[in-house]
């Protein structure tokens, strides 16, 4: 039987460890051996984890939309770190290119 995790300890997992979680309980689930009443309590965990997941995903595009506003450079990516546009991205192709 799959341990039940608190509201708080589902936020508290990172993205990757949920995944894996929810991973774990779908493959457990699909074996079709599983009591009606474990099949239900790990339905309802793996609902729990897919919002925890998504919610987390969510968060993170809001912060990676934050990061990248465009301030005028509409398309153009930049190095997180730095700030200098990465030219590897918005380069055009060079004439020295192997394909």
């Amino acid at each position: 039987m799959t341990e039940p995790l608190s509201p708080e300890e589902l936020d508290a997992l990172p993205f990757e460890q949920a995944l894996e979680k929810l991973e774990n309980l779908v493959s457990r689930m699909e074996t079709g051996r599983l009591p009606l009443e474990e099949l239900m309590t790990d339905f309802e965990l793996g609902s729990r984890l897919v919002k925890a997941c998504r919610d987390k995903l969510d968060t993170l595009e809001r912060k990676i939309e934050l990061l990248t506003r465009d301030d005028g450079k509409e398309g153009e990516w930049s190095d997180f770190e730095s700030g200098v546009p990465s030219p590897a991205r918005n380069a055009p192709a060079s004439d020295d290119a192997p394909f």
